[in-house]
């Protein structure tokens, strides 16, 4: 019998936050057909703040993997909100990641790598993606990191 997404992000001792709020005039996750589109997701502390900082300055490649590893959780969060359980997620298609990072800073896959790992992890094959990653002067709320997902779906009689 096949591991579901959730059992595998049980085995990680990992739990996907509460869904995230938009911020603006948008929607956290966007249903077109059978590809879900995911709007960008930046790391949080507990209190719901976003974690600051940039890469190169005052925030390490690590800090920074790490970021985007819970970056990715928030977009997985968003995924299952929409969609009622991450096994409906056929593959995702494309990762786009904006890394906050100072004049020189050239570690912007490394740190990226902390949500495409989460992503392997977590769906398997179906977490093996396409990518682009750019390092930004300014992120919104001066957050670490902040990417967006695209996520091709099954329909939900695919799963029975």
């Amino acid at each position: 019998m096949d591991v579901t997404p959730e059992e595998r992000l049980a085995a990680l001792g990992l739990d996907l936050p509460p869904p995230p709020q938009p911020a603006g005039q948008y929607r956290p996750a966007r249903l077109v057909g059978d590809t879900l589109y995911l709007s960008g997701q930046g790391p949080r502390h507990p209190d719901g703040s976003f974690v600051a900082g940039r890469l190169g300055e005052d925030v390490s490649t690590q800090a920074g993997r790490t970021a985007a590893r819970d970056a990715g959780l928030r977009l997985l969060s968003a995924a299952r909100h929409a969609l009622g359980n991450l096994s409906r997620i056929a593959a995702v298609g494309r990762v786009f990641g904006m890394v906050h990072a100072a004049p020189g800073f050239t570690e912007h896959a490394a740190v990226i790598d902390g949500c495409s790992e989460l992503f392997i992890s977590v769906l398997g094959e179906a977490g093996h993606h396409s990518r682009s990653v750019a390092g930004l002067a300014t992120l919104p709320y001066g957050m670490i990191v902040q990417i967006d997902a695209v996520l091709h779906i099954l329909p939900k009689e695919k799963l029975q």
